[in-house]
């Protein structure tokens, strides 16, 4: 659903003058200002002021807030009867656990609102959602196809790689490129795509270190990038039905892997079932001093991701009971997550990633060894040979759209 002219639906609570509007010109009092009462688009209070309003109707119809995520609000969630609204700005999508229970709810929104229904959920924040008898298909192929198309490249040939298995760039690769506005437009649009192509997180994650500065070889990535977009435009993310009782994540590292500052990147996936639902790949604040402990930080990040998601879904009431295995490749970041004794090599690690073993102790997360060849976190860490890159990009259910038939839902 949308809420039409949504951001005129909040109460000011500043005073906030305009002057009057052109061909509104009371005539005699032409020096006179409106004192505004609503909000109006372009006000920086807008946004928050239409939240609000939109906030306080839902709570006062018996919705409750997730604690977890503040834009999703849950209504009878100790009842028989569930519904969901997950809220983005003016932009709503509505999930009941029955017809009559999503028939009511968007009536109320509509006596209290000017809504729009959009009908069963296709499009949203520029997602295509594509429902069929195997689950769902998410992607983002005309965005994908505007930044081919913007760059100039609806023509080049593709790659079967977004970034190549070379030294990763350097900060002063080559001469300085003439349009940094361009870069840095292109590397902030490809950021958004991420949303649905894990794929080329990793490979974005690289071209974005560079744009203060960007250089003529940083661009020759970012067109690297576009051209295996081109090469596999119609991919997408896949979501199947799974069951809901397994978190599984698999954490990686490149120890010292930037050129200019030897920091790591590390990087994970979380899998819900059998569906990716979270992924990462960072540039670690800290200058690590072995492989083990940019490792060990690498496994405190996928733990910190995986408690909130642990936490979320026990306020969706979908808990989850068994431990959340993480995969790790490093034996001995392994052996840090369950060892309390403070070696003299580890006392110089912060204590804010040892709450790891406080989680492994507590029976919540169990770290375990997974040998390199399937090693699925490798793909947010570094550059991959097309082979095993292309093993792993199935492995993230990052495939084609599938065949589609008479009678999908």
């Amino acid at each position: 659903m949308d809420v039409k002219t949504a951001f005129l639906n909040g109460d000011l609570e500043e005073e906030i003058y305009m002057e009057q509007p052109e061909r509104y010109v009371v005539p005699g009092q032409e020096k006179k200002v409106c004192r505004l009462v609503k909000s109006l688009y372009g006000l920086k209070q807008a946004p928050k002021q239409c939240h609000k309003k939109i906030d306080s109707t839902l709570l006062s119809k018996g919705f409750a807030i997730n604690e977890c995520d503040k834009y999703i609000y849950m209504k009878d969630p100790r009842g028989s009867s569930l519904a969901y609204i997950l809220l983005y700005a003016d932009d709503i999508t509505l999930t009941a656990s029955s017809d009559a229970l999503r028939q009511s709810i968007m009536t109320m929104l509509s006596s209290e609102f000017a809504m729009k229904d959009l009908g069963p959920l296709s499009y949203f924040l520029g997602i295509a959602v594509k429902c069929h008898s195997g689950g769902l298909f998410l992607s983002q192929r005309k965005y994908a196809a505007e930044i081919i198309e913007r760059d100039g490249m609806s023509s080049c040939k593709s790659t079967s790689t977004p970034v190549d298995a070379n030294p990763k760039l350097s900060a002063a690769a080559g001469a300085p490129y003439e349009d940094p506005t361009r870069y840095r437009s292109l590397a902030g649009a490809l950021q958004y795509l991420t949303f649905t192509r894990p794929d080329i997180t990793y490979a974005v994650q690289q071209v974005c270190l560079f744009m203060h500065d960007p250089r003529v070889e940083h661009m020759n990535a970012i067109k690297r990038i576009i051209r295996y977009i081109r090469g596999t435009l119609d991919y997408g993310l896949h979501l199947y039905p799974s069951s809901t009782s397994t978190l599984v994540s698999y954490t990686d590292a490149d120890w010292g892997g930037c050129p200019d500052t030897r920091r790591s990147t590390s990087g994970y996936c979380i899998f819900l079932g059998n569906n990716l639902v979270s992924w990462s790949a960072k540039c670690q604040a800290t200058l690590s001093r072995s492989s083990a402990e940019a490792e060990y930080r690498g496994v405190a990040n996928v733990v910190s991701e995986s408690c909130w998601l642990r936490n979320l879904l026990l306020e969706l009431h979908c808990p989850i009971q068994k431990a959340t295995l993480v995969y790790c490749y490093n034996i001995s970041a392994i052996y840090l997550s369950g060892n309390p004794v403070q070696h003299q090599r580890t006392k110089h690690i912060e204590m804010d990633i040892h709450f790891v073993r406080e989680k492994v102790a507590k029976g919540d997360v169990r770290v375990c060894n997974v040998p390199s060849r399937y090693q699925i976190a490798d793909i947010f860490t570094k550059g991959l040979p097309a082979v095993l890159f292309e093993d792993f990009r199935d492995s993230l259910s990052v495939r084609k759209p599938p065949a589609m038939t008479a009678g999908v839902c």
